[in-house]
């Protein structure tokens, strides 16, 4: 079955881009085919010119989940990809220090990821992303796990992060709020097979501020942005609700996060 189908656009280098749909258009697909994770049928994705290949090292990913691994350390952690390569351990861990600082999470460089709120495990899982110093930054619906408040603060943090380091990003998100006030441009897909409906200019300025969720190009483009969305009203409001849990993920605080890179449950 055919997942994506002639899908085309570019993205600014320095600049941020987000990818909106239905459920099952393919977003997340489109961006494992970036990393170089999934190889396409046809056509080809392209960085400066050259085409990804692999696992491509040009390219960082953040999942939905962070994805830590539970007997390391947040230092480790955001070490691990610099390990992989066989960078030397007082090399990795200054690079990965580094990391730490830039995403606010220095204090606890020696804390175990049970031991991190929602929020600081998927800043943990971004510096993770960024220690390798890849062109473009891949974000898969990086806050669906988080509550309304907490969302609203890491989307200022995650605008920080890209201001210092200047790479570019492109995300995935239900939230079409979300999308225009991180973005510069909005890539609107179909449902299945996912198709370009529009690439849409966010007519905001920078720096953005959260007091742009209230003003008249904010409520135009968010109307733009539905008008070319596929699916009934009702799929776009459960869609958009299901982006902004009310679950306070700070009270799970201290529930473990777990990951076992091949595929099972909790550890027993």
């Amino acid at each position: 079955m055919t997942v994506l189908d002639d899908v085309s656009f570019e993205v600014p280098a320095h600049g941020i881009a987000a990818v909106v749909g239905p459920n099952g258009s393919g977003k997340s697909t489109l961006l494992r085919l970036i990393s170089g994770l999934l190889t396409p049928d046809s056509g080809s994705i392209l960085i400066d010119g050259e085409a990804v290949a692999d696992a491509d090292a040009r390219v960082g990913l953040v999942f939905q989940e962070p994805r830590l691994l539970p007997w390391r350390t947040a230092l480790d952690n955001v070490a691990f990809p610099l390990e992989l390569a066989g960078v030397p351990k007082a090399e990795r861990h200054e690079r990965a220090a580094a990391l730490l600082e830039l995403v606010g999470l220095t204090p606890f460089a020696k804390a175990y990821p049970h031991q991190l709120s929602g929020g600081m495990r998927q800043r943990a899982a971004i510096a993770r992303a960024l220690v390798r110093d890849p062109q473009i930054l891949l974000l898969d619906e990086p806050f669906s796990a988080l509550d309304a408040l907490t969302r609203e603060r890491f989307g200022g943090e995650l605008l920080d992060i890209w201001q210092r380091t200047g790479t570019t990003i492109l995300m995935v998100t239900h939230s079409i709020a979300e999308a225009v006030f991180l973005a510069d441009d909005i890539i609107v897909l179909t449902s299945r097979p996912g198709r370009v409906a529009a690439n849409i200019a966010v007519p905001l300025g920078r720096p953005r501020l959260a007091d742009a969720l209230d003003s008249a190009a904010f409520s135009r483009t968010a109307a733009t942005i539905r008008a070319h969305l596929s699916g009934s009203p009702a799929d776009l409001a459960a869609q958009e609700a299901a982006a902004a849990p009310v679950s306070d993920v700070l009270g799970r605080a201290g529930a473990p996060a777990y990951f076992d890179p091949f595929g099972g449950g909790t550890p027993r």
